[in-house]
């Protein structure tokens, strides 16, 4: 019996089990799979294909290059300010809504907020762009370094180990008198 003929027979006596039969051996041999398994296979082969790659370069807590593969729901947060620190402060003053840590403090934990109600963690978070004025108390210089104690409590953590690609940058100004920060991300989740 030719194979052709097999695989027909095959292929009427397991429709009503399987749905149909998908011959994928090699030329020498017969193996038979089920469309089922089939799709389970190329399922796992679409996940493993379909992962945020993330290239860290050295220990510094960013990505070098953060890769989005195609299948992917893009999320973009509008850059954030921080929320009053000290209500008791001159309202608009740099004490009224802390120094650069606490500042940096602030808008993470809004954006965590704003990306929880978007389906996203801060382990989603695939490109940053944090803004700083200078601080007067450091003549008129950002505090990276204050940025940077908030920040790493929350990328490249235990809890949290994804590290998103970043730029970090002083500007003369923000929005309104006191801020020091402001944040702005891209997230990216899994199609639904």
């Amino acid at each position: 019996m030719s194979r052709a003929l097999i695989l027909s027979s095959l292929a009427v006596l397991s429709f009503g089990l399987s749905g149909c039969i998908i011959y994928d051996g090699p030329e020498d041999g017969l193996h038979i799979t089920t469309a089922s398994k089939e799709a389970e296979r190329k399922s796992e082969r679409q996940s493993e294909a379909l992962a945020v790659t993330r290239t860290y370069a050295g220990s510094f807590p960013i990505a070098q290059a953060v890769t989005v593969p195609a299948g992917y729901r893009t999320i973009y947060l509008s850059g954030l300010l921080p929320d009053v620190a000290d209500a008791n402060a001159p309202k608009g003053s740099i004490e009224s809504y802390g120094n650069t840590e606490v500042q940096t403090d602030s808008v993470l934990k809004k954006i965590e907020a704003a990306l929880k109600q978007e389906g996203a963690t801060l382990g989603d978070v695939v490109n940053m762009k944090v803004y700083l004025v200078g601080d007067p108390k450091l003549d008129g210089k950002m505090d990276f370094g204050g940025m940077m104690k908030a920040y790493t409590r929350y990328f490249g953590t235990e809890a949290q180990p994804n590290k998103p690609s970043r730029a970090t940058v002083q500007v003369a100004g923000l929005v309104a008198s006191g801020y020091l920060v402001e944040i702005e991300v891209v997230a990216a989740i899994p199609a639904k």
